[in-house]
């Protein structure tokens, strides 16, 4: 009998400069750099969000970017937004609390009651995993089991893609790369969070298809973790 998967299938994608960075600095919104991908490719990750069940963006994004995550610019029906926020701390102004599309907000047993009945009260789902903080696994576990997520896709963060990949969340990795140099030792880039001590501890990718999207160059990946080799 075939097992049944405990969590979705993850696809990270990001656009990404030449030197690897999300924004032009940090606090800046990635929407500065979006708005420089080629007509064709904002297509793409439309399409893409369409052919997800849901979408995943740090509560760190959110404050920076208010983005909508739903789908504009081809056919089909928007995902569900997903967003992590261990202290419930998202503005009810939040575009991603409005009524265009379905939202599940995960915090952690520490998040204060009137936040979360303030998030509530919006219409949104709210769903406690963890003590301090958010325990992703678990949460990927819920949304296969509870509200039937078959493939997710993460819109970026680089704390989020962060801990995404620590714990061993993602299978694939689209990347829009935008000709661009942006520089800045502080600048956010694709993945932040805690550097490695040696080569051992390093992330492997598979090189599974390249391709120019409009004048964008389009690379896929899968993950290949270590300890499952």
């Amino acid at each position: 009998m075939t097992a049944i998967p405990t969590r979705p299938h993850v696809l990270m994608m990001s656009e990404i400069t030449v030197d690897g960075k999300l924004t032009l600095k940090r606090g800046a919104s990635s929407k500065i750099l979006m708005q420089h991908m080629a007509p064709e490719t904002e297509v793409l990750l439309h399409q893409t969000r369409a052919d997800c069940d849901a979408i995943m963006v740090g509560s760190r994004t959110i404050a920076i970017d208010n983005s909508y995550l739903t789908v504009r610019l081809v056919e089909g029906k928007s995902p569900l937004r997903v967003i992590p926020s261990g202290m419930a701390a998202i503005s009810l102004d939040a575009n991603v609390l409005n009524s265009d599309a379905p939202t599940l907000v995960a915090v952690s047993e520490a998040a204060p009651e009137e936040r979360v009945a303030a998030i509530r009260a919006k219409g949104v789902d709210v769903v406690v995993c963890g003590s301090e903080h958010v325990d992703l696994p678990a949460l990927m576990q819920v949304l296969r089991e509870d509200y039937g997520v078959e493939k997710m896709m993460i819109e970026g963060g680089p704390t989020l893609n962060w801990h995404m990949l620590r714990h061993g969340l993602v299978d694939e990795i689209r990347l829009i790369h935008l000709p661009f140099i942006v520089g800045g030792e502080d600048t956010p880039s694709l993945v932040g969070g805690m550097h490695i001590e040696s080569e051992d501890e390093m992330i492997c990718l598979g090189l599974q298809k390249y391709y120019m999207c409009g004048t964008n160059l389009v690379t896929e990946y899968t993950v290949r973790y270590r300890n499952s080799e």
